[in-house]
């Protein structure tokens, strides 16, 4: 059962435009879990996995290892790594490539800066959040980019307990500053995404993370590397740090760049 959302006496820009993702390939995984660790979820096959996706870099405040923005030149899009790029952002890649890719993700970011208050956010994420959610991740590109934000999706979350909500994120700040509603709501479940600019806080708070690692036998003792986001959804596992195999396309000459073609041709 939905709940109903706050009535706003006023219409925010751009907040028709936004619109929930189907599941990708990755999370489409999700459903081998459906009759097990996801039962509560998914076993009634009505129900699916959706995510929110915004534009990747430009809603990253924190990130910094993977900052990579598709950006416009002379009328087409690129690539544009950060500064302290180690490995791009696959979602940013796809960004670049994919005008109808881009062109969603930028009016859901939109729509939600331009509501500016958690109110407003919120408003936008329950009024849009699909009958059939069983699982929404949170973000398949993209990452909480403001505290209002971070609130709305916990309000969120708080009102639908029969969805489960996963992220990555590198807001970690903002997990820090509401970790008891955090860890009060069972549908819930976070990841630190290592290699943005607050990383001192994942030891200094002992939260759980994830790690990009350029081979499948790389920082092992970090835990199980997840190649279906069943680590990163799975409630049982919220305290389980694991890792990440590196893919997407990479900068040509990085160590990322020659580990991906090390496994494309292994």
């Amino acid at each position: 059962m939905r709940v109903a959302t706050l009535s706003l006496s006023f219409s925010i820009r751009g907040a028709d435009m936004f619109r929930y993702s189907n599941a990708n390939h990755k999370t489409e995984q999700l459903y081998k879990y459906a009759e097990t660790v996801l039962a509560r979820w998914l076993s009634d096959r009505r129900y699916k996995v959706y995510s929110i996706d915004l534009l990747s870099g430009y809603s990253c405040p924190f990130a910094e290892k993977c900052l990579s923005r598709a950006v416009e030149v002379d009328g087409k899009r690129k690539i544009k790594d950060g500064p302290k790029t180690e490995f791009r952002c696959f979602s940013a890649s796809q960004e670049a490539r994919l005008s109808n890719v881009y062109n969603k993700r930028k009016a859901n970011f939109e729509a939600l800066k331009n509501a500016k208050t958690e109110d407003g956010m919120y408003k936008i994420l329950a009024d849009n959040l699909p009958l059939n959610a069983g699982v929404v991740r949170m973000h398949v590109s993209g990452d909480f980019f403001s505290p209002a934000y971070f609130k709305a999706f916990l309000r969120l979350a708080r009102n639908n307990p029969n969805v489960l909500f996963y992220a990555y994120t590198k807001a970690l700040r903002y997990w820090i500053d509401n970790r008891e509603e955090v860890e009060s709501l069972d549908n819930v479940v976070m990841t630190a995404s290592r290699g943005g600019k607050d990383d001192h806080l994942i030891d200094e708070h002992a939260l759980r993370e994830a790690r990009v690692v350029l081979s499948a036998d790389e920082d092992e003792y970090i835990g199980e590397l997840d190649e279906t986001d069943i680590h990163a959804a799975d409630p049982a596992r919220r305290s389980e740090s694991f890792r990440l195999l590196i893919h997407g396309s990479q900068p040509a000459g990085t160590d990322a760049a020659k580990a991906l073609q090390i496994l494309k041709t292994s």
